[in-house]
């Protein structure tokens, strides 16, 4: 049995004595090995930055990748040709929920295959990809997939 572990490096600099109002919540992390750098902040609403992801944003786009990819290998290995996926991803937190949480995240992928391919088949390759996505049996929130299937 594989353990595969995942790191991340976080840097924020800055200074809290100026209040709770005035602190900067922009921050900067890395995935070694990878070099490229995310530049995050808090939500708007939490008194981020506007311009740059929050963590809400990066947990509702690691379960659209993850479906994603998890659809690309079932599709691959089912030999069902994938020509083009496109998801708009929405992800809802209540703040009067105790704890506050991300409780829902709605995928909605569109998926273009291969003329003569049975949009069943798919839709049915979509809901096993959603059983076996890593992200979205991780977390403690609904992740819902409603799929659209186009021929080519």
């Amino acid at each position: 049995m594989a353990t595969h572990v995942y790191s991340s490096h976080l840097i924020w600099d800055g200074s809290t004595g100026v209040g709770y109002r005035a602190y900067s919540r922009d921050h900067q992390a890395v995935t070694p090995p990878a070099a490229d750098e995310l530049r995050l902040s808090a939500d708007p609403h939490f008194r981020g930055n506007e311009q740059l992801m929050n963590p809400e944003q990066l947990v509702v786009l690691a379960a659209s990748s993850c479906q994603l990819l998890s659809f690309l290998a079932v599709a691959a290995r089912a030999g069902v040709d994938v020509l083009g996926y496109e998801d708009d991803a929405c992800g809802a937190m209540d703040d009067t929920d105790s704890p506050i949480r991300i409780g829902t995240i709605d995928l909605s992928p569109a998926v273009r295959v291969a003329t003569g391919t049975d949009p069943d088949k798919v839709l049915a390759l979509i809901e096993q990809a959603h059983n076996e996505c890593y992200i979205a049996n991780s977390l403690n929130t609904v992740v819902t997939v409603t799929a659209t299937v186009h021929t080519r």
